[in-house]
């Protein structure tokens, strides 16, 4: 299984809306085949494997880290593709929480296979994070990611950021960019650093992210790179408060103006626009407000072995107080070093395992 959900990274920002599969077909104690979904729209995992194995797929165990579809999209059921193969057992990850797709458990037991669910469940659920927790959702799954000095800090006391890591780390958050529906920035950021928020040092994505600001009063310059490039990749302000010129202005450079009273608005405005996954970038402001209200699932930290020291801004600071021995402690789900840099991802929110 740890080899099926390393095969399934390899569709990291290519299969969206579909979630990441892998599958390992094994004979005995050989791997005869390996197979993944590596773009939207084609093979699914199973069919690629059973392609590799081809005869030898019979009466062999078959490793898939989602349950195989049990109806016709964009290909046929997989879980049909399994019997016809002549596979003896099935071990799966992760059961299907689409109620259109999922069945294929039911529908391989009732063609006599054996079958095996929740094999390295949490890895499968935190690989597809985004997918498991869409159903049924009114906002998106939500990862927040900060750069973060020794003590904490996301930004000198001058307000300046850039570039607390270095260049490995930048290249692991564009990574995090090509795996997200949206990236979104306060406005604060878009004028302090004027970024892109575009994936440049990682595989590019099958989709460019959607580019939001959170902009109450609609403030983004006309000059800036996001409104300039606007009609190469989407972008998209989240306003309370935009003015009648301010707003076809943006509009007629290509920005979307969208409009929310509250964060909690904002996000269900995303989650309508088919955004099933939201990137945060920053900066304090937005980090804060997004942790105040407990709307972040997964923290990603890279932390830069700099100091930034008295005056520096920082985004836990309108946490809630907890007591030391009361404090909850955070589930680690990733810690990757990127040169001198340390990334972690903490589990914020955690998805229900299935009772099979």
């Amino acid at each position: 299984m740890a080899a099926a959900l390393d095969a399934a990274r390899r569709g990291w920002g290519r299969t969206a809306p579909n979630p990441m599969v892998g599958a390992v077909v094994v004979r005995g104690s050989e791997v005869v085949a390996t197979g993944w979904h590596a773009e939207f729209g084609g093979p699914h995992a199973e069919a690629m494997a059973l392609a590799q194995a081809g005869d030898r797929a019979r009466g062999a165990t078959v490793y898939v880290t989602l349950e195989p579809c049990a109806h016709t999209g964009k290909t046929p059921p997989c879980a049909d593709a399994l019997i016809r193969a002549g596979v003896a057992r099935v071990v799966i990850a992760a059961r299907d929480p689409n109620p259109v797709a999922r069945g294929g458990a039911e529908r391989l037991r009732a063609a006599g296979i054996e079958v095996v669910a929740g094999i390295r469940e949490r890895e499968a659920l935190d690989l597809n994070a985004s997918f498991h927790f869409s159903f049924g959702a009114e906002r998106p799954w939500v990862t927040l990611k900060l750069a973060l000095s020794i003590d904490a800090a996301i930004a000198d006391a001058g307000g300046r950021s850039k570039w607390i890591t270095g260049p490995a780390a930048r290249a692991g958050g564009h990574a995090l960019r090509a795996g997200s529906d949206a990236v979104a920035v306060g406005i604060g950021t878009a004028l302090a650093d004027d970024p892109s928020l575009t994936v440049r040092d990682a595989a590019p994505p099958r989709v460019p992210p959607v580019r939001v600001v959170f902009d109450r009063r609609a403030r983004l310059p006309l000059e800036s790179a996001l409104a300039r490039t606007a009609r190469e990749a989407p972008v998209v302000v989240i306003a309370q408060a935009a003015g009648a010129g301010r707003r076809a202005a943006l509009e007629g450079a290509g920005v979307e103006v969208l409009d929310a009273p509250t964060l909690e608005g904002a996000l269900a405005v995303l989650r309508g626009r088919g955004i099933a996954s939201l990137l945060v970038e920053g900066g304090a402001a937005l980090a804060a407000a997004f942790l105040e209200r407990a709307f972040v699932d997964r923290l990603v930290i890279f932390q830069a072995p700099v100091v930034l020291g008295a005056g520096a801004l920082r985004p836990f600071e309108r946490t809630p107080a907890a007591d030391i021995s009361a404090a909850t402690r955070l589930r680690v789900v990733e810690r990757e070093t990127f040169g001198d840099d340390l990334m972690t991802v903490y589990a914020l929110r955690e998805l229900p395992c299935s009772p099979d």
